[in-house]
């Protein structure tokens, strides 16, 4: 099948659905100029003193906060990006009614910059911070700012509210985003791997009627989709028309 036959089979999906849910990971920010994670040149395949993986674990944060910095405002504070046309059709399509919810894997917080209301954000983002002794909050340009650690008024260390490796996800965001995939006619998942748990898990509770996966790559769930459309994200979003 070709990809406009492709696309024409996921809007004719669309159209018939009521309930659809977006499942999104790194790919979907990657053409807003956010390096992913795991592909030829994402920020695992790039040389540090220390394995990215590593890097923002929480084990090193605690015994090497300097160094989690350094990378952390290097690589995850990224200035100048802005919502691709992905986010924006997403944001299209809930006001529309369509969608009823985003689900991601993302922290840059693009969904939301588009226009996106309902995003239950399974990693945190990177545009909220916390004290760890006070709780106080501050932005992303604190952070930035704060060289070489973020200290807060109180004496604490302010910590992004993302989800480092060796840290649970949030429940409520869990359960809000299992319940919304449960009730859902329609799920895309698109710009993941899928091999990132538990999070990858979550497309398990899908019972609906259309399963679609557009990605890059090939994912361990494309055989159970009715469609799969390896292309760029904002190449087949664009065009699909609200209605």
């Amino acid at each position: 099948m070709q990809l406009s036959e492709k696309i024409s089979a996921l809007q004719k999906m669309i159209d018939e659905s009521s309930s659809v849910v977006f499942f999104g990971g790194a790919g979907v920010s990657t053409e807003s100029g956010i390096p992913d994670f795991r592909s030829v040149d994402g920020l695992y395949n790039q040389k540090y003193d220390y394995p990215p993986e590593q890097i923002i674990s929480h084990s090193f944060f605690k015994s090497f906060p300097e160094e989690f910095y350094r990378f952390y405002r290097d690589k995850l504070l990224i200035d100048g990006v802005e919502p691709n046309i992905a986010h924006k059709k997403l944001a299209e399509l809930e006001a529309a009614g369509k969608l009823k919810a985003v689900v991601t894997q993302n922290i840059d917080g693009l969904h939301q910059r588009a226009g996106s209301r309902t995003v239950y954000e399974l990693h945190g983002s990177v545009l909220r911070n916390y004290c760890t002794k006070c709780g106080r909050f501050y932005d992303e340009h604190f952070i930035k700012a704060s060289v070489p650690l973020p200290i807060c008024e109180c004496g604490g260390l302010v910590k992004p509210d993302v989800v480092l490796y060796e840290e649970g996800l949030d429940s409520d965001i869990m359960e809000n985003s299992i319940k919304a995939i449960a009730n859902a006619d329609m799920l895309i998942i698109a710009g993941t791997s899928l091999v990132v748990y538990p999070a990858a898990g979550l497309v398990r509770y899908f019972r609906g009627r259309h399963l679609v996966i557009i990605n890059r790559d090939s994912t361990p769930m494309d055989n159970s989709a009715e469609l799969v459309i390896n292309a760029k994200i904002g190449e087949v979003l664009s065009q699909i028309e609200v209605r």
